[in-house]
């Protein structure tokens, strides 16, 4: 069975004719999976084309997962599903609630010829650089939640640059990759002025920040704000049973640390808004009914969602900010 026709002088670049020559043979059942195809060498000798031409082809069909390759004995089928066009690489760093919302949104936007494969890494840096080693040409696009570890950058520099985008939050060495991000560090500032006002009668405003896991802008941002409004502050890195102390603020980007200040609190038998404050991030919707409400400085995760959709079914590189804002409740 011939499985590859080249046409001369058709118009139809040559590696397109050998893609349809293979998705035909797949869509009448003549090529199963793994079932091996023509060798490169093979296929630039019969039809007089160069190597590279063919295999331009096979890459464009190993990206969209319809084949797959094993060194040292060639390219086999691994997909009879031909309708899809894109395969996507979406590396989150964790799932949770607004994640999930802002999950949902990238892919009620998408086309759908389009297939996602969404990994997470958890903060840790070996699993990032293990799934991206190990999926590194398999892709036609790549999206990555690169967090702030130290030397995630240089693995994401591995993945094809026109094919890479970053979302979530950005660095200065990833600034020249398409993306929606946020800007945490002006976020944060401008948030706190907006609420100035509420903040005035608190004596100290304490971050609980994770060096791991949230963004560097965060701390800036707060310093900044600290230092132009003259608020005395702190930053600490765990919450751990101290005591809530009256009068002071607590700026809170984990859930987790959110639980633990409220229920210290409670043992002390402060009260909320009044002995002490507290501004949380990213809005979830028991945010809006725990203690007559929390505070919260969030983006629109499904307004993000909807724009990298969009940036990638139109192939654009633009480099969106995904801008933030406050939520004020009885919290403050």
């Amino acid at each position: 069975m011939k499985i590859i026709d080249i046409k001369i002088n058709q118009g139809i670049p040559k590696y397109k004719q050998i893609i349809r020559c293979i998705e035909k043979k797949i869509e009448v059942g003549q090529l199963t999976i793994d079932q091996k195809l023509p060798s490169i060498n093979k296929v630039s000798i019969e039809f007089s084309i160069s190597r590279d031409t063919a295999l331009l082809a096979y890459d464009i069909l190993k990206k969209r997962g319809i084949i797959y390759s094993i060194l040292g004995k060639g390219y086999y089928v691994k997909s009879t599903e031909i309708r899809i066009k894109e395969r996507i690489f979406l590396l989150f760093d964790e799932l949770n609630s607004f994640k999930e919302d802002l999950y949902n949104s990238f892919l009620n936007h998408l086309e759908k010829n389009i297939q996602v494969d969404i990994y997470f890494h958890n903060f840790n840096l070996k699993v990032i650089e293990k799934l991206i080693n190990d999926c590194n040409g398999n892709y036609t696009k790549y999206i990555i939640m690169p967090t702030n570890l130290v030397g995630v950058a240089q693995i994401i520099k591995t993945l094809p640059v026109d094919s890479t985008y970053i979302l979530d939050q950005t660095c200065e060495e990833l600034k020249s990759l398409p993306g929606v991000y946020q800007n945490h560090l002006n976020d944060i500032y401008n948030c706190l002025i907006k609420c100035e006002s509420k903040i005035i009668k608190y004596k100290k405003i304490i971050l609980i920040y994770s060096e791991l896991k949230e963004p560097e802008g965060l701390k800036i941002g707060l310093k900044n704000f600290c230092v132009d409004f003259n608020y005395e502050y702190e930053i600490i890195t765990i919450f751990k049973d101290q005591m809530i102390e009256n009068g002071n603020l607590y700026i809170i980007p984990s859930d987790r640390d959110l639980v633990k200040v409220i229920e210290k609190a409670k043992l002390e038998k402060l009260i909320l808004g009044v002995n002490y404050g507290i501004i949380s991030y990213n809005e979830t919707p028991l945010k809006k009914i725990v203690e007559n409400g929390i505070t919260t400085i969030s983006t629109n995760f499904e307004a993000m969602g909807e724009q990298l959709a969009k940036m990638i079914m139109t192939s654009k590189k633009d480099q969106i900010q995904n801008e933030s804002d406050i939520i004020i409740r009885n919290s403050l």
